[in-house]
């Protein structure tokens, strides 16, 4: 299986009401993030399913990936992708609902590089930090056992925008 663990993209600093959940992509965001998708499948990449944490900006970036990929009603909105969520929660929920090939898991950090150090060195800390943008794609056998996946790459959004541009 192929994971792609992708950070949303830019969002504003404050939601208007003091929310987190509740803060939207900026216009650069929206058009930054419209270019990274862009990228992404100029290297060739496919999802069967986005996961996305259900928090504005998560949902937002999910929304714009599935558009870039002709993908409309392939999204799935999980609690198991939030911040603070336990990373395992996640691994715990594909297992029991998905039999794909690939997914796209869209969400925050520092969660996602938690489920990263959790899916390649059975939780040890990593030291990876995915910028808003960031893609780190993953394969893996199993999503059963200790030390699941092997890090394919890890792109920063400069490089992604480098790509779609070319």
């Amino acid at each position: 299986m192929e994971l792609y663990l992708i950070r949303h993209g830019i969002a504003e600093k404050r939601a208007p009401r003091g929310e987190d959940s509740l803060r939207v992509l900026t216009e650069k965001g929206v058009k930054k993030m419209r270019q990274i998708a862009k990228g992404l499948r100029t290297l060739g990449s496919h999802f069967d399913v986005i996961l996305s944490s259900p928090y504005l900006r998560a949902r937002e970036t999910a929304e714009l990936l599935a558009d870039v990929f002709k993908m409309d009603k392939k999204i799935e909105f999980t609690d198991s992708l939030t911040p603070m969520a336990d990373p395992n929660s996640i691994l715990a929920e594909i297992n029991q609902k998905y039999r794909v090939e690939s997914v796209a898991l869209v969400g925050h950090e520092p969660h996602l590089s938690k489920l990263v150090s959790v899916l390649v060195a059975n939780g040890a800390e990593l030291g990876i930090s995915l910028k808003k943008g960031g893609v780190c794609r993953l394969l893996a056998d199993d999503l059963r056992h200790a030390r699941r996946a092997t890090i394919r790459w890890l792109l920063t959004p400069s490089v992604l925008l480098e790509i779609a541009n070319r």
